[in-house]
């Protein structure tokens, strides 16, 4: 049974800070107006401006407050499923931007996602939200 723990402990921690990190990146060193500028390409595209100045602030926030909270443990399922939302989002993007793309970045991330909301949340002890609910 450790090694569940371990193994599920060890997925969890490395895709929240996979996302945590890119999230701190985008929104504290690149700044928003630097994401944004990634996002102006997709201005050739039929996407109104609103909406991709709407998805580069809630991709990058997501992804930083998502990630956090899946490396914590905590609003677990939640978190992972608005980070399933970034990454149809973003593979969505970069589909439309060019339908060969490299996916270094998204399939590592989806494949540890999927991972984990297939396997027994039971699995999962070591997370804040397992300590809250034995205080109660």
């Amino acid at each position: 049974m450790l090694n569940k723990t371990i193994g599920v402990f060890t997925m969890r921690v490395l895709l929240g800070l996979l996302f945590l990190m890119a999230g701190y990146g985008q929104v504290f060193t690149w700044g928003m107006e630097g994401v944004y500028g990634s996002f102006q390409p997709y201005e050739e595209t039929w996407l109104p401006v609103f909406l991709l100045k709407f998805t580069a602030y809630f991709t990058s926030y997501i992804e930083l407050i998502a990630g956090f909270l899946v490396v914590i443990g905590l609003f677990r399922n939640y978190a992972l499923y608005a980070l399933a939302v970034v990454l149809l989002i973003v593979s969505y993007g970069h589909g439309l931007s060019s339908p060969i793309w490299d996916v270094g970045h998204v399939f590592p991330r989806a494949i540890l996602l999927i991972g984990i909301l297939l396997l027994p949340e039971e699995w999962d002890k070591w997370q804040v939200q397992k300590l809250i609910k034995k205080d109660k």
